[in-house]
């Protein structure tokens, strides 16, 4: 299966199923009382995180998921039945992200869940609405539709250690060396055509997860050459190793790709990075060790710099160590992190959107919207004059009738209530 890190998603949770209209009928009774049940709730759309899946390529064709329906209720007070929840499988790393490019999840452990499109609620059946005042109500409930939404998968590989550098500066073989990776690698200019990931074995007890991320090259971060695809896999990885070819311009191979991680939408430059000079068994021990002195020229004094050999190994052992120090080092950072987010008491915030309202005016046309009596809206069947007057009821009760008549709404002037449908004063 081809390596895809990015998809686009239409997904659709389930609808709610209608209550129904239903009066007891049967022999010797001679006035059944209401008996009509509520509807099932949609199946909603739920993301499970994978170990088992290193790719979005099961999303290539598959544009549009959805889960089902809630059935409609029955009679004898009989419960629709809920749709079943549509559970679809993501690697590690899969971030989601709405059409403005908010983040809506980020699944980063596996067996991780999240609901990403929630289904709609059953409606009621007329049962449900019996009281002292209303022995006989014929009054129903659809179901609410089920959350459409238009997202987008992107896969950001989790990895302990990042391989960056520009093309041919011997990423690849350097996994390879390390690992049993084998990476797919282009005809030119010599670049790996996808992120690559391997296991390295530090010593007895660790072992570190290496990717080898696509070559940049100069404008990648402005969407030059397929750079700017792959360096979000660099954003989770504990520390980068900075790789750079002996037989360029070594102090200008490391400011292009430093300017590219600067100009990326996450500043990078600021992760932990390692930089080794490879390809070195060419050169004399004068020669290397003037490269290295004009790398720790513009090199922060922070990073270190090593001269390797991917072919050889020569210099192998010392980078892994310093691999293993820098990510022991960030995995506590970033423990201490969540160990005091996790001692952070939670903000209460009250919520008043969902009751609050507004109406507009445009000649004979009144326009109500709010979220709350949206969602009754929703689940009127306008359709049926006993429904549209219980609609009436609740906006009476929560004073839209009241802002109504102080716009001097006359009879038979339309109200319509946002997208949901629409009724005579």
């Amino acid at each position: 299966m081809s390596f895809v890190d990015k998809a686009e998603v239409v997904l659709t949770a389930g609808d709610g199923g209608n209550g129904i209209v239903s009066f007891r009928h049967e022999k010797f009774i001679d006035k059944g009382g209401p008996n009509g049940g509520d509807g099932g709730d949609g199946g909603d759309i739920i993301l499970l995180a994978s170990r088992n899946q290193n790719t979005l390529a099961n999303f290539r064709y598959q544009k549009e998921l959805k889960a089902d329906s809630g059935k409609p209720g029955e009679k004898n007070k009989r419960h629709g039945r809920s749709g079943e929840d549509m559970i679809v499988a993501v690697p590690l790393g899969t971030t989601v992200l709405d059409e403005q490019g908010n983040m809506l999840a980020d699944l980063t452990s596996d067996e991780q869940q999240v609901v990403i499109a929630k289904g709609g609620k059953g409606g009621f059946g007329n049962a449900h609405f019996i009281s002292s005042v209303r022995q006989a109500p014929r009054v129903a409930e659809k179901g609410e539709q089920g959350e459409t939404k238009k997202v987008t998968f992107e896969l950001r590989l989790i990895a302990d250690v990042g391989l960056i550098g520009l093309p041919n500066a011997g990423k690849s073989t350097l996994l390879s060396v390390l690992s049993n990776a084998r990476p797919e690698i282009a005809d030119y200019p010599f670049t790996t055509l996808t992120p690559n990931l391997g296991m390295v074995d530090i010593n007895k007890q660790t072992s570190l997860l290496f990717a080898d991320i696509p070559g940049l090259i100069e404008g990648a971060a402005k969407g030059r050459g397929l750079g700017d695809e792959f360096l979000r896999h660099v954003e989770r990885t504990l520390v980068m190793v900075h790789m750079i070819d002996a037989y360029d311009d070594v102090v200008k191979a490391y400011k292009t790709i430093q300017n590219e991680l600067k100009l990326y939408k996450i500043d990078l430059t600021t992760r932990p990075q390692i930089v080794a000079l490879n390809k070195t068994e060419g050169l004399s021990k004068k020669e290397i060790d003037t490269l290295v002195s004009k790398l720790k020229k513009v090199v922060d004094k922070k990073t270190p710099v090593l001269a390797i050999s991917a072919q050889t190994h020569s210099g192998i052992k010392e980078l892994l160590d310093d691999v293993l120090k820098i990510v022991v080092k960030e995995r506590r950072h970033q423990g201490e992190i969540e160990a005091e987010q996790a001692n952070t008491p939670p903000v209460l915030r009250l919520e008043s959107d969902d009751v609050a309202w507004q109406v507009h005016q445009k000649g004979n046309t009144y326009l109500v919207t709010g979220e709350r009596i949206e969602r009754f809206a929703g689940r009127t069947d306008f359709d049926n004059p006993d429904s549209v007057q219980r609609l009436r009821d609740i906006m009476r009760k929560v004073g839209i009738m009241h802002e109504l008549t102080r716009h001097n709404i006359k009879p038979g002037d339309m109200i319509i209530i946002a997208d949901k449908g629409q009724f005579p004063y």
